[in-house]
């Protein structure tokens, strides 16, 4: 015959397999998700409570207040900070089914390389979030209310929304997140064979460059969360170089053959 049917399916089992594995896997994601997302609705007053603190203390004592101009307006803020929240409570399960549906398919060595991966990805982001919780959003709150006062006879004061400010602080803790993981990206871009260490060095400048633009479009437009965010990526980018060189050094003593001599120094 010029068709195998059994070849074919025989082929088509273990896809089916995998498939409905992966469905497996995303159903408990978003239940954990889901179930997260309840619990941090209960307490959606206090953990909005919490990410007023930094605009509370931008303000002199006893001064300032958080406005709604739409009825529905406060409720959407806490389902949005009870979906903000949920996330970061049940990423430790999301990535742990991610991490159960990929490493059947790893040979033992790729997953004691992956690993460490899996482990700064968290880490990393949570320490981009608390630099700007604890210390980029009190310093850039309180330089933005600096523009209060009289102007031309008339008093400008800051009255924000809370929607607005959920925004603005989502738009912090997710951008000096995300971008705490640089180091993990050049790691895998290094351990994969894309990129060089020698490489990266010669491309020093246009890397700070795009840094640059990276911290001035993903940030709120000052400067003074700018420069906090430019600083430490450029300090994990360097941080990334060293890594890497302990990296290759390591790879040479080991014997690994795709790793020249030429290449460390």
């Amino acid at each position: 015959m010029a068709f195998e049917v059994k070849d074919i399916d025989e082929t088509q089992a273990p896809l089916m397999d995998h498939l409905i594995e992966l469905r497996t896997r995303l159903i408990r994601a978003i239940l954990a998700l889901l179930l997260a997302f309840g619990v941090c609705l209960y307490f959606a007053s206090d953990i909005l409570g919490f990410l007023i603190r930094p605009l509370t203390a931008a303000f002199p004592p006893g001064q300032g207040k958080l406005i709604y101009t739409k009825l529905y307006e406060a409720f959407f803020v806490e389902i949005k900070v009870a979906l903000f929240a949920g996330f970061f409570v049940s990423f430790p399960v999301i990535a742990n089914q991610i991490w159960a549906f990929i490493a059947p398919g790893l040979y033992a060595k790729e997953k004691r390389a992956f690993l460490p991966f899996l482990i700064m990805t968290p880490v990393l982001f949570i320490a981009g979030g608390a630099l700007a919780y604890y210390v980029v959003m009190p310093t850039a709150f309180t330089w933005m209310l600096g523009f209060q006062g009289q102007k031309g006879g008339l008093e400008v004061e800051a009255l924000p929304s809370a929607g607005d400010y959920l925004g603005l602080v989502m738009q912090f803790i997710l951008a000096f997140g995300f971008s705490f993981l640089l180091p993990v990206l050049l790691l895998l871009l290094n351990r994969a064979g894309i990129v060089t260490r020698k490489q990266l060095i010669a491309m020093r400048r246009y890397v700070i460059v795009a840094i640059t633009a990276v911290a001035a479009i993903i940030t709120p437009p000052d400067v003074v969360s700018q420069l906090m965010l430019l600083v430490p990526l450029v300090l994990l980018f360097e941080g990334s170089l060293i890594i890497m060189w302990f990296g290759e050094r390591k790879a040479v003593k080991e014997g690994d053959p795709g790793t020249s001599i030429e290449r460390v120094d």
